[in-house]
């Protein structure tokens, strides 16, 4: 996918993108690849594979949450800014955080902010299980996201923390989603979620299946959550 068959796509989506967006589109690929000779940010360097399996990939969740409300969204070891980023890009009136647990990553990511412009964005050097206790960012976001992170089960003990009473978790995922989502229901009731809706779809061009998964913070997480770095991944909630 080039950047015009890339714009035709989103086109299609609803999603119209001016000369300054592709513009941005086209500044993110540069300074990714550059970086990305320094630290290890991808393995997918190719224009055609950036702009299909990062950007096009990461607005993907737009088709199914609404994200031209004003909103302060979280994105959960976004690595090289992916899915929150490029989304940011396509709606510059949303309010941007990014938690990350490597130094060199958050490097990369200010830099990029300066190189696009981008206002209302924040990015934080910590592990999602202590950021999720900071009583500054606990359940004070609309909107939480995280694409391929971790089993469902562990992601959502990093992510619905931080989700407001009423606001959306949005996890990306790929083929395997159904079955994780199943072993992940108790985890995410205990949470104080529930799953609102689950989007399958795939990719134009190379077909490759993408699930999307919406749950609704019904009621505020447990004080006891998330619990401390490692253990979510060690001993997911049952």
């Amino acid at each position: 996918m080039n950047a015009i068959q890339f714009a035709d796509e989103l086109e299609k989506q609803g999603i119209m993108l001016s000369e300054r967006q592709i513009e941005q589109f086209r500044i993110y690929f540069k300074t990714l690849v550059e970086w990305n000779e320094k630290i290890n940010l991808t393995a997918l360097t190719d224009e055609e594979d950036v702009y299909l399996k990062h950007f096009y990939d990461s607005i993907s969740a737009a088709f199914y949450h609404d994200f031209t409300k004003e909103q302060r969204i979280c994105d959960v070891g976004a690595g090289a800014g992916f899915p929150s980023l490029p989304i940011k890009i396509c709606f510059p009136h949303i309010n941007v955080t990014i938690v990350d647990s490597l130094q060199k990553r958050i490097g990369f990511l200010n830099h990029l902010a300066t190189q696009l412009e981008l206002n209302d964005v924040a990015f934080y050097h910590d592990r999602a299980e202590t950021f999720g206790k900071n009583a500054t960012f606990r359940e004070s976001y609309d909107t939480v996201m995280a694409r391929a992170v971790a089993r469902m089960s562990v992601l959502s003990e990093l992510c619905l923390p931080l989700v407001k009473k009423n606001g959306t978790f949005i996890a990306m995922k790929g083929s395997q989603a159904k079955e994780e989502v199943d072993e992940a229901k108790s985890a995410i009731e205990v949470l104080g979620g529930k799953v609102s809706s689950f989007h399958t779809f795939s990719l134009p061009e190379e077909n490759s299946e993408r699930s999307i998964i919406l749950i609704a913070k019904n009621r505020q997480t447990p004080k006891k959550y998330p619990r401390k770095p490692g253990t979510p991944n060690k001993e997911p909630i049952q």
